[in-house]
Order: structure tokens, then sequence, then C-alpha cells
């Protein structure tokens, strides 16, 4: 006899005439079902949904305003206020969610991963979540009692990218931070790592490899371009300054994500002009090659990955000529977003706005 349930298949051998024995293997199992279907924790599917549901290629501003869940809080934006009621709730902290107006991959996230049944649930028995316009100039106060607008906490915490969350749990501790996009089964898995309290243990970078283990024995290569500098990656520039800014990509074997980068922004001839412009390395984020980092110091690209809490990929990771990090690209990236940080480094904008945001703040054509 095999049954299925919600946690999979009971095969269960039994003799002959043994009705009654099948009766209550039966009602053990719809019990045990039952039993399942009660745990509100639990995801409907854990399975990776990235294949099925990606943000489109284009990600130039789009003309319909965006609109947030009728289950985003409404909130006056004390935010002390906001994490005392969502403990009196029994959840589990609150996340600030920082998004803008005609921002595509703030319409990525409302129409793939917050119409995805499992997430949406799960997010709203968890957290409360507190919508924030990097644009805006409604006043917050933040869980220390500063009180500034929103555009001047989006520049503090340095969410560059839209959409960003910024989570604390019930305790008001800082615990995630995620800038940018990021398809459905990593987002739910980085909801997951704050609602089951595994911050507390170990780095978002391996809570995700325990979850999605890397293959062993992967036989697909990376995309190989040909601007990409050939090893040894010695890429020490801090004691003698380089004469362009380094773009380090991690990418791992079999990683659709870097596929769809290849084969999109980085497939454009305007895009591949202006990384001749810098000097380009691509990384394994899991492997074993030894790598000198901008820094100076003696690694492997997996530890350094490790180092960098490099949790998705492909990531790209702007250093200036001295080995300096300028800014990150760790989410999904389409034509639009790379081209506009691109020429915010090699402009040297970074010297005259420290983040990318006030950048954008100063120019109407550098989303």
């Amino acid at each position: 006899l095999v049954m299925e349930t919600t946690t999979g298949y009971r095969i269960l051998m039994l003799r002959k005439n043994s009705s009654q024995a099948v009766l209550s293997l039966l009602l053990g199992g719809l019990l045990a079902a039952a039993a399942s279907l009660a745990q509100a924790d639990e995801f409907e599917q854990f399975d990776k949904l990235d294949e099925q549901a990606q943000m489109g290629a284009d990600d130039s501003p789009v003309e319909e305003d965006i609109v947030h869940p009728s289950w985003f809080k409404f909130s006056f934006l004390d935010l002390r206020d906001d994490l005392q009621e969502a403990k009196e709730a029994g959840k589990k902290g609150i996340a600030l969610y920082f998004g803008q107006k005609n921002c595509a991959y703030c319409k990525a996230l409302m129409e793939i991963n917050f119409k995805t049944p499992d997430i949406v649930r799960f997010t709203r028995k968890n957290f409360d979540i507190i919508p924030i316009d990097i644009w805006g100039g409604k006043l917050v106060t933040d869980l220390n009692g500063v009180t500034l607008s929103e555009r001047k906490l989006a520049v503090r915490e340095n969410m560059n990218f839209t959409p960003s969350f910024l989570v604390f749990d019930a305790d008001g501790n800082e615990v995630l931070r995620l800038r940018g996009y990021y398809p459905p089964y990593t987002f739910r898995a980085a909801l997951r790592y704050v609602a089951e309290g595994s911050y507390k243990e170990e780095s978002l970078r391996a809570y995700m490899d325990r979850a999605d283990p890397p293959g062993k024995f992967d036989l697909e290569d990376m995309n190989e371009q040909t601007f990409f500098l050939p090893p040894p990656y010695a890429l020490g520039r801090s004691k003698i300054p380089a004469e362009r800014p380094l773009i380090v990509f991690f990418e791992q074997k079999a990683c659709h994500a870097c596929d769809i980068l290849h084969t999109g922004p980085i497939g454009d001839k305007d895009t591949v002009a202006l990384l001749k412009q810098f000097d380009t390395v691509q990384l394994d984020a899991r492997s074993d090659a030894p790598v000198v980092t901008p820094t100076g110091e003696r690694t492997t690209a997996n530890e350094w990955a490790r180092q960098l809490n490099i949790f998705y990929t492909p990531a790209l990771i702007f250093f200036d000529e001295r080995g300096r990090e300028i800014l990150r690209l760790d989410s999904v990236t389409r034509l639009y977003r790379l081209k506009g940080v691109m020429k915010y480094v090699l402009t040297k904008a970074y010297e005259k706005y420290p983040t990318y945001l006030e950048y954008r703040y100063d120019r109407s054509d550098a989303f």
C-alpha cells in the first residue's frame, strides 16, 4: 500500500486480510497529514521557482505606479511603536521595505514574490512590512529615537537599490539587509533565515549553503568572456594603485541567473564597451582557486566569497584603483542598472556622492 501525504509517500507492507490494520494506518496517515498542514510556519513548497517565475529582461522605469499589497502595515513611521505592536502580535520582528515609483524591480517583487501564496502567508505571519519611499519626505523615527525623512533614512542606510529590506528582530536588532530584487527561492530562504532565528548562529551564506548545497561533480563550465583577466588572480592594489577600477564577478557553475547576466546585459555592445574600461575578473565562488584580494590578503575564491557574505550569484563587486570597495550588485541585475553603476564608478562620482543613491538624487538620468 502506497499512501501519499503532504510530507511525501509512505510505503506500508501489510499481510493479507489485515483490514483493521489498513484502516488504522490510513487514519494515522490522515491525522499526520492534518498535523502537517497545521504547521503554519512550513512553506507549502520549498522548491526553486526561479526557473518558472523570473523578472523580465527590461529594467528601465515602468510607466505605472507600483501598488503595495493591502496587508502592508499602515504606519505612522515611529518604528518603536511598530516594533512593539509586532511583538504584541507574536511576530518575529519588522521589515522596512525601501521602494520607489516606476521601479521595474519593485514591480517584480509585487507581481512575483508577493503573489506567491506561501511567501505571502509566511511573511504576514512573521513580520510587519513597513513601506519607505526612498524619495519621500515623511518623517521617520527610528528605533533609537532619531527622526529624519524617508529619503535621508534611505541614504543613511545605503539603500542604493530598490527594492531593499532592512529587517529587525523582536528585540530591535538589525538581522538582515537585502539590497535589490531576489527571486522567490532566495527571498523565501532569507525570510526563513530570520524567522527561524538562524541569524544568531550563522551567516546567510552558510544558511543558504545548507539549504542548497553546491554540487560536487558539476560538469558545467562558467560563462567565459574575452575581457575577463586570466589567472593568477593577483588583485592587490592597496600598496601600488592600479590604473583602472576593478569588477570582481562572483559566479558559479550551473547558475541560471549567471547565464541570464551573460546573455542579457553583458551581451549588449554598449555594456561591453563600458566593461572594457575596467579590470574584470571572474571567480567561481565555490572554488579553491588562489586569490590575492585588492587589499593584499592571500586566500581562495571560496573563502573570500564567504568573508564577503556572498549568498547570491552572480554578484559584482566594484573596487577603486586603491582596492577600496565602492559598492556591489549582489541581486538580480539587468541592463539599465548595470550601466548606471558602471558610469557612477568610471566617472568617480563616488568621490562627490558617497552613495549611489545620492548620485541618483542629483542626476535624473542615473537611475
